[in-house]
Protein backbone atom coordinates (compact mmCIF):
# COMPACT_ATOMS: atom_id res chain seq x y z
CA UNK A 1 0.00 0.00 0.00
CA UNK A 2 1.16 3.54 -0.99
CA UNK A 3 1.76 5.62 2.33
CA UNK A 4 -0.12 9.40 2.10
CA UNK A 5 3.58 10.52 1.66
CA UNK A 6 4.09 8.52 -0.75
CA UNK A 7 1.14 9.63 -2.78
CA UNK A 8 1.62 13.45 -1.59
CA UNK A 9 -0.67 15.99 -0.68
CA UNK A 10 -2.65 16.73 -3.66
CA UNK A 11 -3.44 18.92 -6.09
CA UNK A 12 -5.37 21.38 -3.81
CA UNK A 13 -2.61 21.11 -1.60
CA UNK A 14 -0.29 22.29 -4.07
CA UNK A 15 -2.20 25.20 -4.74
CA UNK A 16 -2.18 25.77 -1.03
CA UNK A 17 1.40 25.83 -1.22
CA UNK A 18 1.91 23.52 1.30
CA UNK A 19 5.56 22.03 1.80
CA UNK A 20 6.00 19.46 4.35
CA UNK A 21 9.47 20.11 6.48
CA UNK A 22 8.93 16.75 8.77
CA UNK A 23 6.11 14.68 9.20
CA UNK A 24 6.02 11.40 11.88
CA UNK A 25 3.49 10.20 13.76
CA UNK A 26 3.76 12.38 16.39
CA UNK A 27 4.16 15.84 14.52
CA UNK A 28 4.13 17.19 11.12
CA UNK A 29 5.28 20.50 10.55
CA UNK A 30 4.84 22.18 7.17
CA UNK A 31 5.18 25.72 5.59
CA UNK A 32 3.28 27.87 3.34
CA UNK A 33 3.04 31.14 2.11
CA UNK A 34 0.13 33.86 2.36
CA UNK A 35 -0.33 35.78 -0.67
CA UNK A 36 -3.05 37.08 -2.75
CA UNK A 37 -4.59 34.25 -4.05
CA UNK A 38 -5.79 33.24 -1.14
CA UNK A 39 -7.17 36.34 0.25
CA UNK A 40 -11.03 37.17 1.09
CA UNK A 41 -12.55 40.64 -0.18
CA UNK A 42 -10.93 42.59 1.94
CA UNK A 43 -7.06 41.54 1.38
CA UNK A 44 -6.87 39.26 4.22
CA UNK A 45 -6.26 35.61 3.99
CA UNK A 46 -9.60 33.77 4.11
CA UNK A 47 -10.00 31.63 7.02
CA UNK A 48 -11.13 28.44 4.99
CA UNK A 49 -7.31 28.63 3.92
CA UNK A 50 -6.34 27.99 7.62
CA UNK A 51 -9.38 25.10 7.62
CA UNK A 52 -7.96 23.57 4.96
CA UNK A 53 -4.49 23.48 6.25
CA UNK A 54 -5.58 22.62 9.59
CA UNK A 55 -7.08 19.87 7.82
CA UNK A 56 -5.13 18.83 5.66
CA UNK A 57 -2.01 18.39 8.36
CA UNK A 58 -4.55 16.62 10.67
CA UNK A 59 -5.63 14.31 8.03
CA UNK A 60 -1.83 13.58 6.86
CA UNK A 61 -0.37 13.34 10.32
CA UNK A 62 -3.24 11.05 11.33
CA UNK A 63 -2.60 8.56 8.38
CA UNK A 64 0.74 8.39 9.06
CA UNK A 65 0.19 6.88 12.64
CA UNK A 66 -2.84 4.76 11.20
CA UNK A 67 -0.89 3.07 8.27
CA UNK A 68 -1.26 0.30 6.17
CA UNK A 69 -4.13 -0.57 8.66
CA UNK A 70 -6.61 1.94 7.14
CA UNK A 71 -7.48 5.56 5.90
CA UNK A 72 -8.41 8.11 7.94
CA UNK A 73 -11.23 11.06 7.14
CA UNK A 74 -12.17 14.22 8.91
CA UNK A 75 -15.66 14.00 10.53
CA UNK A 76 -15.01 17.86 12.29
CA UNK A 77 -13.14 20.89 12.37
CA UNK A 78 -13.53 23.66 14.08
CA UNK A 79 -10.58 26.54 13.49
CA UNK A 80 -10.42 29.86 15.66
CA UNK A 81 -8.45 32.65 14.02
CA UNK A 82 -5.78 34.77 16.42
CA UNK A 83 -4.36 37.31 13.27
CA UNK A 84 -4.65 38.72 10.18
CA UNK A 85 -2.52 38.13 7.85
CA UNK A 86 -2.45 39.31 3.91
CA UNK A 87 1.14 38.23 3.12
CA UNK A 88 4.58 36.54 4.88
CA UNK A 89 5.88 33.00 5.38
CA UNK A 90 3.80 30.91 7.45
CA UNK A 91 4.49 27.42 9.63
CA UNK A 92 1.93 25.39 10.57
CA UNK A 93 2.35 22.47 13.28
CA UNK A 94 0.09 19.27 14.12
CA UNK A 95 0.24 17.34 17.01
CA UNK A 96 -2.00 14.33 18.49
CA UNK A 97 -4.21 14.83 21.00
CA UNK A 98 -6.15 11.67 21.22
CA UNK A 99 -5.41 8.27 18.80
CA UNK A 100 -7.53 5.52 19.46
CA UNK A 101 -9.16 2.43 18.19
CA UNK A 102 -11.72 4.41 15.92
CA UNK A 103 -10.85 8.16 16.00
CA UNK A 104 -8.16 10.63 16.23
CA UNK A 105 -8.17 13.90 17.58
CA UNK A 106 -5.23 16.76 16.06
CA UNK A 107 -4.46 19.90 17.03
CA UNK A 108 -2.45 22.13 14.61
CA UNK A 109 -1.30 25.77 15.11
CA UNK A 110 -0.15 28.51 12.39
CA UNK A 111 2.57 31.18 13.15
CA UNK A 112 3.61 33.60 11.49
CA UNK A 113 7.53 34.60 10.34
CA UNK A 114 7.66 36.47 13.91
CA UNK A 115 6.74 33.39 15.80
CA UNK A 116 3.04 34.94 16.53
CA UNK A 117 -0.10 32.50 16.53
CA UNK A 118 -2.44 33.20 13.36
CA UNK A 119 -4.47 30.29 13.49
CA UNK A 120 -5.71 27.20 15.52
CA UNK A 121 -7.66 24.04 15.03
CA UNK A 122 -8.79 20.60 16.27
CA UNK A 123 -9.73 17.87 13.82
CA UNK A 124 -11.33 14.61 14.61
CA UNK A 125 -11.24 12.05 12.27
CA UNK A 126 -12.41 8.43 12.10
CA UNK A 127 -10.57 5.48 11.27
CA UNK A 128 -11.48 3.77 8.58
CA UNK A 129 -10.11 -0.11 8.75
CA UNK A 130 -10.55 -3.19 6.75
CA UNK A 131 -12.26 -5.78 8.86
CA UNK A 132 -10.01 -8.53 10.11
CA UNK A 133 -10.94 -11.84 8.45
CA UNK A 134 -13.48 -14.28 10.17
CA UNK A 135 -11.73 -17.89 10.72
Amino acid sequence: MTSILERGLGPFAEFLGLELVSADPDGIVATWTARPELHQPYGLVHGGVHCSVVETLASVGAAVWLGDRGQVVGVSNQTDFFRATTEGAMTSRAVPVHRGRSQQVWDVETTDEEGRLVSRGSVRLQNLTSPSPQP
